[in-house]
């Protein structure tokens, strides 16, 4: 693992009641990729599996997508989306951020819809589309040096 800025190996995740998008990225290529995403019951995902994730990136770092309203206020997604992003940290013992993650749902739907998708998203997600563009837009936030004001957890 590299702790230092500009190269880590990232996780991120796209938090969804059902589904929670993952996507593991290079900081220093700036580049992103969709993994499968894991099944949840209510927000809940198998922690083994996340576990096994782990174990096999070893990610020096979590990235979290935060669902912000448009006004900049939190809904009740953006707790859910803190709290699994706590329980991360908590878990695996890995620096956490949230990402202000407003629109990549949209995007990930408009690059799904160019590349055929259908339109059945229940069945067939952009979870996948959705994490890998919450990390991208993450590393071009840390290759301008710009930082949101999120607080991580403490």
């Amino acid at each position: 693992m590299a702790d230092v800025a500009g190269q880590r190996l990232v996780l991120a995740f796209d938090f969804g009641v059902r589904r929670i998008g993952v996507a593991v990225g290079n900081e220093l290529l700036g580049s992103a990729t969709a993994l499968d995403p894991l099944m949840a019951r209510d927000g809940i995902p198998d922690w083994n599996v996340i576990a096994r994730l782990v174990e096999e990136w070893q990610p020096d770092l979590f990235v979290v997508g935060l669902p912000l309203n448009m006004d900049d206020t939190e809904s009740e997604m953006s707790l859910r989306a803190r709290k699994f992003g706590n329980r991360l940290h908590g878990r695996f013992g890995r620096p956490l951020e949230m990402f202000d993650e407003r629109g990549t749902t949209r995007a990930a739907k408009a690059i799904a819809r160019d590349e055929g998708h259908r339109g059945n998203y229940r069945e067939h997600g952009v979870d996948g589309i959705a994490a890998e563009l919450i990390l991208t837009g993450w590393f071009e936030q840390q290759a301008h040096g710009a930082r949101l004001n999120i607080p991580s957890p403490r």
